[in-house]
């Protein structure tokens, strides 16, 4: 399991208050979800961060991720 699942399940786990398995879950059916409505290119960039295959050292973090996501899924601008 990837290190950024586990990080967004985690946080999951502390806003919602469930439990770490569940959040797991529910982060796995949202992500599968995503990558089936993304476009194909977009939807293998979000596995190759997933699998650990890019570089997140540069400061992008998950709120970053969150606000790039909401962009491409039409939220607040």
């Amino acid at each position: 399991m990837s290190s950024i699942k586990s990080e967004i399940a985690g946080l999951v786990t502390k806003k919602v208050g469930i439990p770490n398995d569940k959040a797991l879950q529910a982060v796995d059916v949202v992500l599968n979800f995503l990558k089936q409505k993304l476009p194909p290119t977009v939807a293998g960039q979000v596995d190759a961060v997933l699998s650990g295959n890019v570089d997140l050292s540069d400061g992008i973090g998950l709120d970053d991720a969150a606000g790039l996501l909401g962009g491409f899924l039409g939220g607040k601008k």
